[in-house]
């Protein structure tokens, strides 16, 4: 049997490519998604099963032509990982409109468009995931309008709330003072991933926060 499909969007160093080598290594073909034509190149070099589809999220014809070429490569995708996320630091006098703007079609639109091209095979199926990433400042309005529609019809939909730093080098810059404990690991990220996606259906979560043990809330 050919393998099952997940694809994972915003693919970089850290968390995205943790996801990736998470889900290879529990036989999926992964289809890879991020503007970063290199970054993509040289992972799949490195990851078995991977395969590099470079795409900007935003637009939706990119991510219908995408799409396409998935399924004629790998097969109809049975679990959607949206991990592209935009950001911006500051309160409403200080954030550029057109930054938030950028910000809502990664994090929102890019998932709309995503799960309402992918979410009718998971329903047919009656199995799937489709799980987004995101942080604390995150609204979950969207993941949870498409959780009501398809969750009855066998789809898990989850939305995980990365409520910490994660350890990169450029964060790791950011904060050059600050003990292993403070920054949260894209390998553990990306096991909990897996574990909500493969969750029994008589177990399923919807918000997950993950947060280092050390950080008081």
């Amino acid at each position: 049997m050919a393998n099952p499909v997940v694809v994972v969007t915003g693919v970089g160093p850290g968390t995205g490519a943790a996801i990736v080598r998470r889900f290879s290594r529990g036989g999926y073909a992964v289809a890879m998604l991020a503007r970063n034509r290199d970054r993509l190149a040289a992972l799949e070099r490195e990851i078995e099963g991977s395969r590099s589809y470079p795409c900007d999220v935003t637009e939706e014809a990119a991510l219908e032509r995408t799409l396409g070429a998935i399924r004629a490569d790998l097969g109809t995708p049975t679990v959607l990982v949206h991990n592209a996320v935009g950001g911006a630091f500051g309160n409403f006098l200080e954030i550029d409109p057109e930054v938030l703007n950028r910000n809502f079609q990664v994090n929102t639109m890019a998932l709309l468009h995503l799960a309402r091209r992918l979410a009718s095979a998971m329903v047919a199926a009656g199995e799937g995931a489709i799980i987004t990433t995101g942080n604390t400042s995150a609204q979950r309005i969207l993941a949870e309008s498409i959780a009501r529609e398809v969750g009855p019809k066998g789809v898990h939909v989850a939305y995980v709330m990365i409520d910490a730093v994660i350890d990169l080098e450029w964060t790791r810059r950011m904060f050059p003072n600050a003990p292993d404990d403070f920054f949260i690991k894209p390998a553990a990220i990306a096991e909990e991933i897996w574990h909500v996606a493969h969750q029994d259906r008589s177990a399923w979560s919807f918000n997950v926060e993950l947060r280092p043990f050390c950080e008081t809330w």
